[in-house]
């Protein structure tokens, strides 16, 4: 009995094959989604070859000591913001020293919220060894818990694309094999 590939796995397919063609691996920092996103990519066969690692960096403490975030970034900034994702994405391309990497960050709900950080405001970094990094600001509004989960997954990695889709394919296959 055949299955069909949700959106998320259609997203994490099309991830994997542009890396795939143009030699990338991928690692991934994630908050709010907890792991979802390496999840969500090693569901697939065969990730191994470009995926290298995941951090859940779900706490301040975890996002200082695993990824480098600067404690003055986040006492100024706080934990939801653009310049933490940004951080995140920066330690993490230094630690896993992957081509390319995506950090998460937000607030998925129910509580935690503020007028100034609503549930389910998400902040999203992603860059590649040549210092160029996405940033997106999403508020999904409306959602659940899940809701906010999962399009927090499927942003991350349609950026993830988006920075695959600009390298170069290699003009040689997988193992030195033309």
């Amino acid at each position: 009995m055949g299955q069909t590939r949700d959106a998320i796995d259609l997203e994490a397919i099309r991830v994997l094959d542009l890396c795939r063609a143009r030699g990338l691996t991928v690692a991934t920092a994630e908050s709010c989604t907890g792991g979802l996103v390496a999840g969500a990519l090693t569901d697939i066969a065969g990730s191994s070859d470009v995926v290298d690692r995941g951090f859940v960096t779900y706490s301040n403490a975890a996002k200082q000591e695993m990824l480098g975030v600067s404690p003055a970034t986040l006492d100024a900034h706080g934990a939801v913001s653009e310049e933490t994702a940004r951080e995140m994405v920066t330690g993490l391309l230094r630690v896993a020293r992957t081509s390319l990497g995506v950090s998460i960050t937000g607030i998925a709900g129910p509580g935690g919220g503020s007028a100034a950080k609503p549930v389910g405001l998400v902040h999203f970094a992603a860059g590649n060894r040549g210092g160029e990094v996405l940033v997106r600001r999403e508020v999904f509004a409306g959602q659940d818990r899940a809701g906010v989960r999962r399009l927090s997954v499927l942003t991350a990695l349609a950026m993830l694309a988006e920075l695959a889709a600009r390298e170069p394919v290699r003009d040689f296959a997988p193992g030195g094999q033309a």
